[in-house]
């Protein structure tokens, strides 16, 4: 058979008939994901945004596995230790004689520690999503999820006031001070952020306490001694009075960057000559600032946000180790050290999944902000 031209139509082989209709399958799977991506493009984001953090925390979780996997000693080692020195020091020869290689083995095939490490994972996944338990603490036996809910609250509370003070501060003194570019207070400013954003936050942590032990201004914990069902009035103002100085520390360690990110940002925003114009055309000056540059400042700042929140949270483990302050990340190095798998892994899922909360939230925010991001647009 000819075509209109007169010539004979080359034959397709079958490889190249599978192929075209790969790509016939394949776009007709994907083209309701590009209708609905044309007709929602917010929310289209937002699941893209919920299935990579699914995808990360699965892939997450595993490497922590094979990371426990590889570290020398397991779990079973610390119960060792730890029914040893429980034991009275006439009898440790004893017990230590009577523990013998098949009764190890056996503890360790009771824990699931025999087997591979993706094999552990796929049963705790198991446990996890199907059976909604996260185990007990091989160590303590008490329940992870209790151990987690006990400490997490407290961790939230001290980084979501750090986080909420060093928005405020770094909103309010970064605009403020891009209207005193090249003045010695725009200098002097510019300086100490930049000293604070570069000075060890581990240092700064150990002078604040080292301050609290000489002075006796503020306590050297982080904590009341007592609970907030006693007396709530009291607990409340004890809680600011402990908490006063990891707070001061964690707002000097994260206010430098925010600091100097807004001042750069709002100076390169007037800068820009749609400032120039709007100027000319007699608009209010608190206008120019806020309604048009300031906006713009947001994107930068909601991008930097998601990573300021990590930093807190991985700050906040040693700051919680220092000032004795029973959170999330105290117990996390608490559980590595004895290498307590089930509370390690709650934890750090536990961490990365609010972690990247943060991040997918902030995404939406700039989402909604920016209405590029959301149509995939540079």
């Amino acid at each position: 058979m000819q075509d209109l031209f007169g010539n004979q139509p080359v034959p397709t082989s079958p490889e190249v008939q599978m192929l075209a209709n790969i790509r016939q399958i394949t776009g007709a799977i994907l083209k309701p994901l590009h209708l609905f991506k044309r007709r929602f493009p917010l929310l289209s984001y937002i699941l893209n945004r919920l299935l990579t953090m699914m995808v990360m925390l699965f892939l997450l979780g595993l490497a922590v596995f094979g990371l426990m996997a590889l570290a020398p000693g397991d779990i079973v080692d610390q119960i060792m230790i730890q029914q040893l020195f429980s034991e009275s020091q006439g009898r440790v020869r004893q017990s230590m004689q009577g523990m013998s290689a098949d009764q190890l083995a056996a503890r360790r095939a009771e824990l699931g520690l025999d087997q591979p490490f993706y094999v552990q994972y796929f049963r705790w996944l198991d446990r996890v999503v199907v059976h909604h338990d996260l185990g007990v603490s091989l160590i303590s036996r008490a329940p992870v999820s209790f151990l987690i809910s006990s400490r997490i609250l407290n961790s939230l509370l001290l980084n979501l006031i750090s986080l909420v003070l060093i928005t405020i501060f770094s909103f309010a003194l970064g605009v403020y001070f891009s209207t005193k570019a090249g003045t010695r207070v725009d200098y002097a400013v510019t300086f100490f952020a930049l000293v604070l954003h570069a000075f060890p936050g581990l240092l700064l942590l150990i002078l604040l306490q080292l301050f609290a032990s000489v002075s006796g201004l503020f306590p050297v914990t982080a904590y009341p001694p007592f609970p907030f069902s006693s007396a709530p009035a009291k607990f409340v103002f004890s809680y600011a009075h402990h908490i006063f100085l990891p707070l001061l520390s964690a707002f000097l360690g994260g206010i430098g960057g925010s600091l100097r990110m807004i001042r750069a940002t709002m100076l390169d925003q007037l800068g820009q000559p749609y400032i120039t114009s709007l100027r000319a055309r007699g608009i209010a000056e608190w206008r120019v600032f806020f309604a048009h540059a300031f906006r713009n400042t947001l994107n930068p700042y909601i991008t930097g946000s998601a990573n300021l929140l990590a930093g807190l949270f991985s700050g906040s483990l040693i700051l919680e180790i220092i000032f004795a302050y029973p959170g999330i990340g105290r117990l996390m190095y608490e559980a590595v050290v004895q290498q307590d798998i089930n509370l390690v892994l709650a934890n750090i899922m536990f961490i990365s999944f609010l972690v990247l909360v943060g991040m997918a939230l902030a995404d939406i925010a700039l989402a909604l902000v920016d209405p590029r991001i959301r149509y995939g647009k540079e």
